[in-house]
């Protein structure tokens, strides 16, 4: 039993300097580097560190700063992508049926817009939220993220094929595109803040 006992110190204070240890790591990192071991989790890290660095001063090494700037910056690009594709309906010699994909993109960018939005303000408004209600509000901010991913590519999709072909498609999916990837990215970094958070909330017992 006394021996037992000690395996169980032992196993505690090995844990004990492990969680120092994790947290001396992240502590020791530049706020730049913090975003660069952070966009890791991406899928277009690249890009995430382009997007980001900027603004690792005011990230301040804080996930949620870092999740809630992602948002931000994914909701600016999709502002910018829908008002560019509104346009492309005035595009001169454009065929009817690119005008019909133009306008579903229109309306698939205008959803993705107002998603992200709801998405920015539901995170802003959790910084005293813990347990259920953290997580009840994270729910919701990944429901309408991955809402918007999917609008950006329904929008993607209209242009599919060869008939398609021309100016406006390559117009229009050069900017779309970039927003989905800023927007998957914006969504990896939200998935990463809520799954610590998770396991950094206590297990109850029954």
């Amino acid at each position: 039993m006394a021996r037992l006992g000690f395996f169980v110190l032992v196993f505690s204070f090995v844990f004990y300097l492990a969680g120092i240890a994790s947290s001396a790591s992240t502590t020791a990192l530049t706020p730049r580097e913090y975003i660069v071991a952070s966009c890791k989790a991406t899928r277009y890290p690249a890009l995430c560190v382009e997007y980001l660095s900027g603004y690792a001063n005011a990230i301040r090494k804080n996930e949620q700063h870092l999740a809630q700037t992602a948002l931000s910056v994914s909701l600016s690009r999709a502002q910018s992508a829908a008002a560019y594709v509104a346009k492309m309906t005035h595009v001169r010699g454009i065929k009817p049926r690119e005008r019909q994909a133009v306008k579903d993109c229109i309306e698939n960018m205008g959803d993705t817009v107002d998603r992200l939005s709801q998405s920015v303000k539901e995170l802003s408004h959790m910084g005293r939220a813990g347990g259920e209600g953290f997580m009840l509000h994270m729910s919701n901010v990944q429901t309408w993220v991955s809402a918007a991913l999917t609008d950006e590519n329904t929008c993607l999709d209209g242009f599919a094929g060869r008939v398609m072909d021309g100016n406006v498609k390559v117009a229009v999916r050069r900017r779309v595109v970039h927003v989905a990837q800023v927007t998957s990215n914006a969504l990896a970094l939200v998935n990463r803040y809520a799954a610590r958070h998770r396991a950094a909330i206590p297990t109850e017992k029954p």
